[in-house]
């Protein structure tokens, strides 16, 4: 993938409040501007989980800022990797583009003692994308 200048990743999961965003928090964290970042939901939540957003703030990063974004298709278009997080059927297809399905625990209504290794895990995943886009 190092033939791709700047890849483009959009993060899916149902409710853009959790665990979409801990991924794009932490590939903008690890990437900086060498990746484009988006994320998204099939039906996004009115925000942010609160446990996500303090579990995050635990690595020092912050997401309290962020906001549940509705999943589009330019989105979609627009990005080199989709990766989705338990979206199903919901998430568009479009030729060309790659697509990865991360299995990972739901931390809705979880409190942060059970976000924590869902954030782990997401950390541990991006920075091997990271290696696989050789940015």
């Amino acid at each position: 993938m190092s033939d791709i200048a700047r890849p483009s990743v959009l993060f899916v999961c149902v409710h853009n409040a959790g665990r979409s965003q801990m991924a794009a928090a932490y590939l903008t964290h690890l990437a900086g501007d060498r990746v484009e970042v988006r994320s998204a939901g099939s039906a996004p939540a009115e925000t942010v989980n609160p446990a996500v957003v303090e579990a995050m703030a635990e690595v020092g990063i912050d997401i309290s800022a962020e906001s549940p974004k509705v999943l589009t298709v330019d989105a979609v278009r627009a990005s080199d990797v989709v990766i989705t997080m338990g979206c199903g059927d919901t998430c568009p297809v479009f030729p060309g583009k790659k697509y990865l399905d991360w299995t990972l625990d739901d931390p809705a209504g979880q409190g942060v003692g059970a976000v924590r290794p869902i954030r782990d895990e997401i950390e541990r995943r991006v920075r091997g994308l990271i290696a696989e886009f050789d940015v």
